[in-house]
């Protein structure tokens, strides 16, 4: 998390289940901040605005529709945005308007799924986005039960739609895997053990696996190889490094368990398309991360 983020009071009170609010902007005059409640935010017109998710940062296109788990850091700032009329809608979500009961239920698996992904903040597809945003649009012009159970529909259209892209890999909340004990014991392995070497034997005996069934159970279940898997975990620690201490690019590559500073600039940039530097003078002033 961001360190001095604004913990944001929504204006959703006890009656509510959700509230739409629409508006036309020329800046993100908001500071970076975090609420209990689900936020599923929407920009029309945004081309250069930069897109802050936990240890995630972008710079967005045209339009993006973003999911934001309960207490997760996020925000948006202007950047390279030069167009005066952005439209944006936020929708925040009460926090019990789905309960566990509720959520157990078959039918609302696809979106408990969904909403345990938005730990990490879910960017959908610009197709995604494209198709439902005229629903977004019409929600304010409805009201009573009609509005309600086509926000759900959207919810459940979202939940199902492809290419989802998880944003910052860290969460507020620790993960629950799927219920997996296996690679919820890799996951607290890697976090105990990333600023040294993990070896591919070593990890795999773990959980008593074979290296090479290890590696295909770690890109199943992250969609990532476990050298990936690692070194994201790595840079991770090192975007919250970067931003909250004054050490060097080079303790800190070290620090985070990269072997020589050229590997850590380079897959840095690979993560950030930007350099650890770059990174660090972006947000020198603006804030720290915890």
């Amino acid at each position: 998390m961001i360190q001095n983020a604004h913990r944001e009071i929504t204006r959703l009170i006890p009656e509510d289940s959700f509230l739409v609010e629409e508006r036309v902007k020329d800046d993100f005059d908001f500071p970076i901040h975090f609420h209990p409640e689900i936020e599923l935010n929407f920009i029309f017109k945004g081309k250069g605005v930069r897109r802050i998710i936990g240890d995630h940062t972008d710079e967005i296109d045209e339009l993006e529709l973003v999911l934001v788990g309960p207490n997760l850091v996020h925000g948006w700032e202007l950047h390279k945005c030069t167009c005066k009329e952005i439209y944006e809608i936020t929708i925040h979500i009460h926090p019990d308007l789905f309960n566990e009961k509720t959520l157990s239920r078959r039918i609302f698996k696809p979106i408990k799924d969904m909403f345990n992904r938005g730990k990490h903040g879910i960017l959908f597809s610009k197709e995604t986005t494209i198709k439902v945003m005229p629903r977004l649009m019409a929600l304010t012009r409805i009201s009573g039960i009609e509005y309600y159970l086509e926000f759900i529909a959207i919810l459940n259209d979202l939940a199902k739609s492809d290419a989802q892209k998880l944003l910052s890999n860290s969460c507020a909340v620790k993960e629950d895997f799927h219920n997996s004990d296996k690679i919820k014991k890799v996951y607290d392995y890697i976090q105990q053990n990333f600023t040294k070497t993990i070896t591919l034997n070593e990890i795999s005996e773990l959980v008593n696996m074979s290296p090479v069934s290890f590696n295909r159970f770690m890109k199943n279940r992250t969609g990532k190889t476990f050298i990936t898997y690692v070194n994201d975990t790595r840079i991770s620690f090192a975007t919250r490094w970067l931003l909250e201490t004054d050490l060097s690019i080079g303790e800190i590559g070290f620090k985070c368990g990269f072997n020589n500073i050229a590997n850590f600039n380079r897959l840095f940039k690979k993560a950030k398309n930007c350099t650890p530097k770059e990174f660090k003078e972006a947000f020198v002033g603006v804030k720290k991360v915890l």
